[in-house]
């Protein structure tokens, strides 16, 4: 990738509204039922990984969890985000950085991921992501990512991206995940335009 990617989504956040992207959500009901299907309790420590100014954190406040990290390599969309919520989202974690380039501090029960790994499409930043990943969840904790299904789009905002299927993802994830869950969502674009994703739930074993 020749754009430096933080450079990208900082412009993509500091001029379009929240609902001029083709991320947007209302709610994020998908990740949040999925989320409930690991049996993730509300003291159980939740990062979102690429999360920019998504609702999924409102979300989960609402929810009862008490225990929520969001990662973003777009300062922009963490301050939107954090504004949103106001002092509902004092007890939040924000951290700005780019998640293959990251050094966990500590561990987390769910790791959840909706379109910011499908935007790694070389090897290098994929086995880096994993790495990260490795370090940072618990042993019996949850992924969840969703990616462009293989029949989804090919770029996004502009960018290339790699589409997965539950087969895919879990070569790339290999020993030490074990898949659990994997469905089809297609989400609506606030202009009315169908993007087909992929979701797919990893247990870590080891």
């Amino acid at each position: 990738m020749t754009t430096d990617p933080k450079q990208h989504w900082e412009n993509v956040y500091a001029t379009k509204a929240e609902t001029d992207v083709s991320w947007f959500q209302d709610s994020a009901t998908p990740s949040l039922q999925l989320i409930a299907l690991t049996g993730a309790r509300p003291g159980d420590a939740i990062i979102d990984v690429g999360g920019g100014a998504s609702r999924l954190v409102d979300g989960l406040l609402q929810a009862g969890f008490e225990d929520v990290t969001v990662l973003d390599l777009s300062r922009s969309a963490l301050n939107a985000a954090r504004q949103r919520l106001g002092p509902k989202g004092q007890g939040v974690h924000w951290i700005d950085a780019d998640a293959p380039q990251w050094l966990p501090e500590r561990r987390y029960d769910v790791w959840h991921d909706r379109a910011a790994f499908h935007f790694l499409t070389e090897s290098l930043d994929q086995d880096a992501y994993i790495e990260r990943l490795k370090q940072a969840l618990t042993i019996g904790g949850h992924l969840i990512l969703g990616t462009f299904a293989p029949d989804g789009p090919e770029k996004c905002s502009g960018l290339p991206v790699m589409r997965h299927d539950a087969e895919s993802l879990s070569t790339l994830f290999g020993q030490g995940f074990s898949l659990i869950d994997h469905r089809r969502h297609e989400h609506q674009t606030p202009w009315g335009t169908t993007q087909r994703f992929q979701f797919s739930t990893f247990r870590r074993t080891s």
